[in-house]
């Protein structure tokens, strides 16, 4: 891995080193085996990056889904994602032989999770058997430090992972009153009857840790940061909930007393009601923040920047209560403030973040801000409402933000064109001073203006690249099911835009360097 200061080391984000990337979750990679993993697709993809100029690869969370697939609903914030688990790289360790994958038919254009989850479940349990079989020694030493190395939320986790399974995958309010409670005896019970179980999820989790630190070596020395992304709050199932309820506001029977959400927006009338539980900042305050902390150190072992989800929660959070149908009841609580972000500051010697300060922003989260410096983000698709001092339009831009055609949550930028108002696409086309909905333009233009900007860093979908409409789609908001599927296939790739995406990166002094006087 090549020095931070190496000519090939991706540049740390700065307002004064203009640079480019494009937003692709790992899921969405082409790969024979039904899924976009860790392996050789995503180096092929960092290449196709380099080669077009591009100096980040911005993801998604990358933490082990649950309910509806979500990467924002994941069954702990610390751990990876055995889905992305490379079997190329399991064949490379000699912990998979080619009869132990047996060949199956996916489709290319979308994640079929139920086939996908159930692949790579029959993989792990020969990935497990070699391992124990037949791992070199030096294998076996590496498997032993990381165990050892993040036991604090490793061991919580593989445990809550077996009882779960034991359990059928209920929500673990469900399992046994003495599991629920963690009473020791009934945790020590688990532990000896499901060791075996256990130890497969541990190793699962050195295999992905091993497999994200390889590919994010690889990225360096080609130059490309990357980006991950921190949901604010944890899922309600969670080992984090399960193993940490004095860090949450719950009630005597560790269900959550109030929920997390958002009042209503652009993307909902109701609003959103998402039911994750919502963080005691006293308790968490008591401890220094150190689990909040230690979730931020294990996603910098991954990446290079963090974007923030929900920043405006750590200035105040929508409470809802528990039992409200929609998130229209609720009230602003606040939040940690700049308090938890000198804490961060300490101890992580700095504060490699991205704030997604989107939706109802007020005072106080720009303040927040602006006080550490973080940039903010802006996003194309919400800057044409006609008003001249849209923070979103590409003349309001400050240097210290990252501004994208639009974001995961957002249509792609053709359907977005294509479903504007007649007024609308005037705004549009005024601005841009020429009409583009009608030729099928408009991605290219966003992607023109977010690259123009004075915005230090600009981003877009693969999707928006490829001028992809609804069927591009990754997320609808309020909408539980059909989201996170979408991949591109190879020829996609190969047909995108890359020279001319080269062209307009340099045109526009977003290759990354520093300029000589900085």
């Amino acid at each position: 891995m090549p020095p931070p200061d190496s000519p090939t080391a991706p540049a740390p984000f700065s307002p004064e080193v203009r640079a480019s990337g494009i937003l692709l979750h790992v899921t969405s990679l082409p790969s024979p085996y039904g899924v976009g993993d860790l392996g050789p697709g995503a180096l092929a993809w960092i290449d196709r990056l380099h080669d077009a100029g591009q100096r980040w690869w911005q993801t998604l969370p990358l933490g082990p889904t649950g309910y509806g697939d979500s990467p924002y609903q994941t069954l702990s914030t610390f751990a990876g994602n055995e889905l992305l688990l490379s079997p190329e790289w399991l064949i490379e360790d000699g912990l998979l032989r080619a009869d132990d994958r047996p060949p199956r038919l996916f489709p290319s254009h979308a994640v079929d999770y139920g086939a996908v989850i159930g692949f790579k479940a029959e993989l792990l349990k020969a990935v497990g058997a070699n391992f124990t079989a037949r791992a070199r020694p030096e294998l076996k030493a590496a498997f032993e430090a990381f165990r050892h190395d993040q036991r604090g939320w490793l061991d919580d986790y593989a445990l809550f992972r077996a009882i779960k399974a034991r359990h059928g995958g209920v929500h673990y309010l469900e399992w046994p009153a003495a599991l629920l409670r963690r009473e020791p005896a009934a945790l020590a019970r688990s532990r000896h009857e499901l060791a075996e179980e256990i130890d497969g999820v541990r190793l699962a989790q050195f295999l992905f840790f091993r497999q994200a630190q390889r590919l994010r070596a690889y990225a360096r020395a080609k130059g490309v940061g990357l980006i991950g992304d921190l949901p604010f709050f944890v899922s309600p199932d969670s080992s984090d909930v399960w193993a940490n309820p004095e860090l949450f506001l719950l009630d005597k029977s560790y269900r959550p007393r109030v929920i997390a959400g958002v009042p209503p927006d652009l993307f909902s009338a109701d609003g959103q009601r998402w039911g994750n539980p919502i963080y005691d900042w006293v308790a968490l305050r008591r401890t220094g923040y150190r689990w909040y902390i230690d979730r931020l150190r294990v996603l910098l072992t991954h990446v290079d920047l963090i974007r923030l989800d929900h920043f405006r929660g750590f200035a105040a959070a929508w409470h809802v209560p528990a039992d409200a149908p929609t998130a229209i009841t609720g009230r602003w609580v606040p939040g940690p403030g700049a308090a938890l972000f000198e804490a961060m500051r300490r101890a992580l010697g700095g504060l490699p973040f991205i704030a997604e300060d989107l939706g109802l922003i007020t005072p106080d989260v720009e303040a927040l801000r602006d006080q550490f410096q973080l940039p903010g983000s802006r996003v194309l698709q919400f800057a044409f409402d006609g008003k001249a001092d849209n923070p979103y339009l590409p003349h309001n831009h400050p240097a210290n933000a990252v501004v994208y055609t639009g974001t995961h949550d957002n249509p792609t930028t053709r359907q977005w064109a294509e479903e504007l108002s007649a007024q609308e696409r005037q705004r549009l086309g005024g601005y841009l001073k020429r009409p583009v909905v009608e030729r099928g333009q408009a991605a290219w233009e966003l992607i023109r203006l977010a690259w123009t900007s004075r915005a230090a860093l600009a981003i877009a979908p693969l999707q928006d690249l490829l001028n992809l409409g609804a069927e591009g789609r990754m997320n609808q908001p309020g909408h539980g099911e059909g989201n996170w599927a979408w991949r591109a296939t190879p020829t996609m790739l190969s047909g995108a835009p890359w020279p001319a995406l080269r062209d307009l990166t340099a045109r526009t002094s977003r290759l990354g360097r520093r300029p000589p006087d900085a």
